[in-house]
């Protein structure tokens, strides 16, 4: 899948017309841009610029943006595969030392996403005064989430709607409720209307289920389905390898990052593991066992060292629990064994890889098309132009991440602004300074993997292209005849 070249693709003059030629035959002729190597067949047919020689007994290839890109030489694979195939087998023995023999069972404490839920269809809905039904004055009706709300009392005058609803998974299939919702409620139940119903077992038998939130898996199926036939129509089969590689990632994601944090496991040794683990297949599935793609593998693997380890130092430094949210308080409540603050730097590192593989493709892939464009460049020369490409990379995606980090916290953020608190006093309160260390210890290892993978790129095309020079054998007589001398250019 990773773009390949034949290693004889040299930069060599133009081989004059041998004496030996009958007559009757036209010279080869090459445009200016043509590089010709010795004793290889004219690479335009099917299979063309492999440096096979399989049409007419000798060879010639051009070198074209769009084939395959060259792979290295046998000494630079041994050094690049001394690297990787050692990685690789510790990622593998950390995956089944820290593989998790599941989910831990915890008693449900019915609060938030811990409760039990089932299926459930909104089958009449009527118009019934407020008073009537004790909505007007009182605490919400029902599961405050469908009211966005609070616990201060929701004075309701008017009509409000009287919703029953149906039962459609669980023991208690076919059974029926009744739901009030007041009319000055954000979310309003319609008749036909698929919800989730959530189930609290110790409750009195009128009040043990209530709807909890609307079921959305038609709309987010069919979202999902859009998306995976637009990246196959436009990648293909890059596109199809693309998608399998994002289901290995949740499937690792969901099955062994989630439950061994759960169990106890160090969540910082199970995420670098994991994420290890996501970045071989991903970059490997989508872009090919190549020389390029170790390259990008190797850049991506400095960056994530560095974001762990700046990581580690400055929420040590700024004192994070990663304890500040409801969500967050229900996990350390539930699993208090759980170190949050490594759950945090998890989550930064897991966050990062995504980016971090864009950018390290991208880069490796820029260099080796300015090689391919100009093979006698040098490897300052390489690494120059590709510094230049990679500071426009660079100032692009530091600002989407700031901004997407931005976008999440936007709630948050307008309730600061409504308390008119300082800038400072803002950036300083934990929940806020957890995003900005997430965000500027991301921004640090995105930064640095354009240079660590540009230089890292230019060094091995520009020794593989010396020790090709170097071992290259003289270039033979091209015999007379065969099919090939009959292509005219």
């Amino acid at each position: 899948m990773g773009l390949t070249r034949s290693c004889d693709d040299r930069a060599v003059p133009p081989t004059q017309h041998h004496p030996s030629h009958p007559p009757s035959e036209p010279p080869h002729h090459h445009g200016p841009g043509d590089k010709q190597s010795p004793g290889d067949g004219h690479g335009h047919g099917p299979g063309a610029g492999h440096g096979d020689g399989s049409v007419g007994g000798h060879g010639h290839s051009h070198s074209h943006s769009h084939g395959p890109a060259a792979p290295v030489s046998r000494h630079l694979r041994r050094v690049i595969a001394a690297i990787l195939i050692p990685f690789t087998a510790a990622v593998i023995v950390g995956l089944v030392v820290l593989w998790p023999g599941g989910v831990p069972s915890h008693k449900r404490s019915g609060v938030g996403f811990d409760r039990q839920t089932q299926q459930a269809t909104v089958t009449r809905v009527v118009a019934v005064d407020c008073k009537s039904v004790n909505a007007s004055g009182g605490g919400p009706v029902g599961d405050t989430s469908l009211t966005g709300d609070s616990s201060t009392p929701q004075t309701a005058a008017g009509t409000c709607k009287k919703a029953t609803v149906r039962v459609d998974t669980g023991k208690d299939t076919g059974r029926t409720f009744t739901e009030i919702v007041q009319p000055d409620q954000s979310r309003q139940l319609h008749e036909g209307e698929k919800v989730v119903a959530a189930y609290e077992p110790s409750a009195p038998k009128d009040l043990q289920y209530s709807v909890t939130d609307v079921d959305r898996k038609f709309p987010m199926a069919l979202l999902a389905g859009i998306f995976a036939v637009a990246v196959v129509v436009v990648g293909r089969m890059r596109g199809v390898m693309a998608l399998v590689a994002l289901a290995v990632s949740f499937l690792l994601l969901s099955l062994f990052i989630l439950p061994a944090i759960l169990q106890g496991s160090n969540p910082l040794l199970v995420a670098v593991v994991g994420s290890s683990a996501i970045m071989l297949i991903a970059l490997y599935m989508c872009h090919g066992l190549s020389a390029r793609t170790s390259v990008a593998v190797l850049g991506t693997l400095v960056s994530l060292s560095l974001i762990g380890l700046l990581g580690s130092k400055f929420i040590g430094w700024a004192a994070l629990t990663g304890n500040t949210d409801d969500n967050t308080g229900l996990i350390h409540g539930l699993y208090p064994h759980i170190d949050m603050s490594g759950l945090l730097l998890a989550g930064v590192i897991i966050g990062s890889l995504g980016v971090l593989d864009d950018v390290t493709v991208t880069q490796t892939s820029a260099v080796w098309e300015l090689h391919e464009a100009n093979p006698s460049m040098g490897w300052r020369g390489l690494y120059r132009a590709g510094i230049r490409i990679g500071r426009d990379h660079i100032a692009s995606v530091v600002n989407t991440l700031v901004l997407a980090y931005a976008g999440a916290a936007l709630p948050l953020l307008l309730l600061f602004s409504i308390a008119q608190s300082s800038v400072v006093s803002v950036a300083g309160s934990e929940l806020v300074a957890e995003e900005i260390v997430r965000t500027l210890v991301g921004s640090i290892g995105l930064v640095a993997s354009v240079p660590v993978t540009t230089v890292l790129a230019a060094a091995v095309v520009s020794a593989d292209r010396r020790s090709s020079t170097a071992d290259a054998a003289p270039a033979p007589v091209p015999a007379r005849g065969g099919r090939g001398r009959r292509r005219k250019h």
